[in-house]
């Protein structure tokens, strides 16, 4: 993704034990990294839980997916391990979206077809301007984006209750939507994604999968007045501080040890 010496100099920033750096924490490959492992890590909860074996599967590889994206782009920042296991809530980049609880099935879905639907766009846009992981990664996403309209479409044209409850998921996580098109900045492709084109390009998508499913699209804002980039900047909901608590409780545990 980036040279060597860049890499090595991203690596360098990051090291410490007070954490990341600034540099860091502002690079604009930290928020694609953690919103890649915060919704893996969602995604995973359903071991054991999904409706039938097949679901267990996909949705084990949609995470474990996610999971190398994440890794990867960590790699370009510093200690995969710190980054992950290390930093406290409010160093996280990751839009809000991506830590919502599971919910029901439905609610899982419906998560999912707004935040692929919006990666795949996203990762097409950065393959474009040269960003060598996302030409991988947008294959991935149109999975994931597959997948997701799959089960929005079979939700909502199917019986009462599963369109109710696919309705329900898509008018509460609306709110959260807005903040996947708050510019990244800094250098490099993220920089010059084109933001304006991509709510357009995720807009025409979300409502064409919705008529189909006989959905409405919801008319609330998609983002609350204090919800507007709040994850990107290291605000986030209640639940992912406890969702964090746990998946960093291992590593926390046993500082320094050889597995």
């Amino acid at each position: 993704m980036t040279g060597p010496d860049e890499t090595t100099a991203r690596a360098s920033a990051s090291a410490g034990a007070a954490g990341p750096s600034a540099a860091v924490l502002d690079d604009p490959l930290l928020p694609l990294a953690d919103d890649a492992l915060v919704l893996s890590h969602r995604l995973g909860e359903w071991a054991g839980h999904a409706p039938v074996l097949e679901e267990e599967l996909a949705l084990a590889n949609i995470a474990l997916d996610l999971l190398g994206q994440a890794r990867a782009l960590y790699a370009e920042l510093g200690d995969e391990d710190e980054l992950a296991f290390l930093r406290e809530e409010r160093a996280f980049r990751n839009c809000q979206l991506a830590e919502q609880p599971n919910g029901d099935f439905a609610h899982t879905m419906l998560r999912q077809l707004y935040f692929s639907a919006w990666q795949e766009l996203l990762y097409a846009q950065l393959a474009e301007l040269g960003q060598p992981l996302a030409a991988k990664a947008v294959k991935e996403c149109e999975y994931h984006r597959d997948h997701a309209v799959h089960w929005t479409l079979r939700l909502g044209d199917g019986t009462e209750e599963s369109h109710d409850r696919a309705q329900r998921a898509a008018d509460s996580l609306w709110r959260y939507t807005g903040e996947l098109f708050e510019p990244l900045g800094g250098p490099g492709p993220v920089g010059r994604v084109d933001w304006a084109a991509l709510r357009s390009g995720w807009t025409e998508r979300i409502t064409g999968t919705f008529a189909r499913a006989g959905l409405t699209v919801p008319e609330s804002p998609q983002s609350g007045a204090w919800a507007a980039g709040a994850g990107r900047q290291g605000l986030h909901t209640e639940p992912f501080g406890r969702m964090l608590a746990e998946m960093q409780h291992l590593h926390r545990s046993h500082p320094g040890a050889s597995w």
